[in-house]
């Protein structure tokens, strides 16, 4: 599997450093830096696809993305979030080999999405987010990781266009609180429709800020 991962890694155009990876309009309210910063780790629950609207926007302007450790992710599902499949390589089955699969990625693709086969120690989270930073990197996290700089958890979510128990599931509204570290420690809850009855990604409500923090659910251990 290492020699595998390894000639997927060297086919793969090296990322580009920048201060940020772009993500979706929306979504940016959901960052501090309304970015993907490289380096960083952003770790994602209750939603894999929140996790694929992260990085559609920047798949769709070039950048290559990695997916580890996503066995059951469907390809018509992530090309309606937005992802451009052509910049998406998959490493599906990892298994405990996940850590080498990522660490050999991290040098060759813009975006790093890792759903870690059982509990990520210090040593492997801090070697991962080293590389990730040194390349330019940015990491999304499903699952636990120490030392995550934010983390963003779906807390609620309603589906609507089903009426008396007749009609199609035409739209998902959500409701996504953050925290974290730094310039992302103070909590905020924002809605989104994720997606809309048009198919697009966009926010459903205004942010309120502090409210995820005094709830104190989101809190990123030290």
């Amino acid at each position: 599997m290492e020699t595998t991962i390894s000639a997927l890694a060297a086919q793969l155009q090296p990322p580009r450093p920048a201060p940020v990876v772009p993500v979706l309009p929306a979504l940016a309210e959901l960052l501090p830096e309304r970015g993907l910063r490289p380096g960083a780790a952003v770790v994602v629950g209750g939603s894999t696809a929140l996790t694929l609207a992260l990085v559609a926007a920047a798949t769709q302007a070039g950048t290559w993305c990695a997916a580890v450790g996503f066995e059951d992710l469907g390809l018509v599902a992530v090309a309606e979030s937005g992802v451009d499949l052509n910049r998406l390589a998959l490493v599906e089955r990892p298994g405990e080999h996940w850590e080498e699969a990522a660490t050999a990625l991290a040098d060759a693709v813009g975006i790093l999405l890792l759903r870690p086969h059982g509990t990520v120690g210090d040593r492997a989270a801090a070697r991962i987010t080293a590389l990730a930073r040194r390349h330019g990197c940015a990491l999304v996290v499903e699952g636990g990781w120490p030392s995550a700089q934010l983390r963003l958890q779906v807390i609620r979510r309603q589906w609507t266009g089903v009426g008396q128990g007749r009609g199609r599931l035409r739209a998902r509204k959500v409701l996504v609180a953050t925290g974290g570290r730094g310039a992302a420690a103070r909590g905020r809850e924002v809605g989104l429709w994720l997606p809309d009855e048009d198919g697009a990604i966009r926010l459903a409500e205004p942010a309120r800020t502090g409210a995820a923090g005094r709830r104190g659910h989101l809190a990123v251990a030290t």
